[in-house]
């Protein structure tokens, strides 16, 4: 199943959930020995995150240029103070649109850096949707979060570098700054594997719908099983009718979903959906057991998706967002398995489960699908949704 271009030699590992992604993470940042890109949209000065602050602050000491891109508003509450004892280190940190004012409702402002890549000396890199928080840093503190990255060895890093380097340098310019002069590496591309993967974004410049379509593109020449599993999840009407003429044609068609998340009006416009989806043979799972921030799908077991994009309009139309695409039948095997465990963990709903639903709910879900709409119309979206 050829979905886009895809890179030769690489090898590609699954990692679940912070138990994974953290201790490959800091063994990464403490080998550094040149550069360091890393981007997140969330950085908490929790244990992981002191720990993470830590590992870059003495590679920067020993020489390394390390590059902190993290979002204005998903690191809002990260203390000045301890931006100012990174920069003191020589961490260069730079602040991905700062101004976050609630009174200012414009599209600009809604563009989030969304995207969790890191890239260390042009020869190991990570993707994927986990932040720079503890797994048990959750509302309920119960059970830690279900997420994934993966570690990347390969030829693949050669775009992940150059996208890290270019959003870098756009963000200063942004900002009026001056990028710091250093010298520039020469990174040879080295063959790692035997597998097969793309590197994905989501931007506002010639990127725009790179994620979505290798989502499309994949469900539409799946001929045995697609699940995904998203934290948000209100897609647009393609993306709808794809899942469902899958699952008309004979395609298992699994969506594990968040039971509850922290946006009320989103869960409610979400399951605005669920009547037509289970209509046309749609299977539909909530998890409950703890936060699901999975956005991972498994097509065919033979592809696998992983990255930082939900399936929803601010991901899809607004987000600076990071995915790969893995075409390796035992990579896709060993995700599809763990998701297994998530979908046997969760509450199936049935077509039976939606009608039941009590009429005030259901008008709720409706009127905040429409709201939702509206809100769309407002940042000047140009898509169906």
């Amino acid at each position: 199943m050829l979905m886009m271009p895809l890179i030769k030699t690489n090898h590609v590992t699954l990692l679940c959930n912070g138990a994974d992604y953290f201790p490959a993470l800091l063994s990464a940042i403490r080998a550094a020995q040149d550069e360091i890109y890393l981007q997140t949209y969330i950085f908490e000065l929790d244990e992981t995150g002191l720990a993470v602050g830590l590992a870059l602050m003495q590679a920067a000491q020993r020489g390394v240029f390390v590059f902190l891109l993290l979002d204005g508003f998903g690191c809002r509450k990260l203390s000045s103070a301890y931006i100012k004892t990174l920069r003191a280190a020589g961490v260069e940190v730079l602040l991905f649109r700062p101004k976050i004012s609630p009174w200012t409702f414009k599209r600009s402002r809604l563009r989030r850096l969304h995207s969790k890549l890191t890239v260390i000396d042009g020869r190991v890199g990570f993707v994927g949707g986990i932040n720079i928080i503890d797994d048990f840093n959750t509302p309920l503190h119960q059970a830690p979060r279900i997420d994934y990255a993966v570690k990347i060895e390969g030829p693949l890093l050669a775009e992940m570098r150059h996208h890290a380097q270019i959003l870098w340098l756009r963000t200063c310019r942004r900002q009026l700054l001056r990028p710091r002069e250093r010298r520039l590496p020469v990174i040879a591309v080295v063959e790692a594997g035997q597998m097969q993967a793309a590197f994905l974004i989501r931007d506002n410049v010639k990127h725009r719908h790179d994620i979505e379509n290798a989502y499309l593109t994949a469900i539409k020449q799946a001929q045995s099983e697609v699940v995904i599993a998203n934290a948000y999840f209100l897609p647009g009407l393609r993306f709808r009718h794809a899942l469902m003429d899958a699952a008309e044609r004979g395609v298992r068609v699994v969506l594990l979903l968040q039971k509850r998340t922290e946006f009320p009006l989103l869960d409610f416009a979400t399951r605005a959906l669920y009547g037509a989806l289970l209509n046309k043979g749609v299977l539909i799972v909530e998890y409950h057991q703890s936060v699901m921030h999975s956005k991972v799908a498994v097509i065919d077991e033979a592809v696998a998706l992983v990255g930082s994009s939900n399936i929803d309009p601010f991901s899809l139309i607004l987000s600076l967002e990071a995915n790969v695409a893995v075409h390796h039948s035992g990579f896709a095997q060993q995700l599809r398995q763990h998701l297994q465990m998530s979908i046997e963990a969760g509450t199936p709903v049935t077509l039976n489960d939606w009608q039941q639903y009590r009429g005030v709910k259901r008008l709720f879900s409706w009127l905040a699908y429409g709201l939702v709409k509206v809100l769309i119309a407002l940042i000047g979206n140009d898509e169906q949704w």
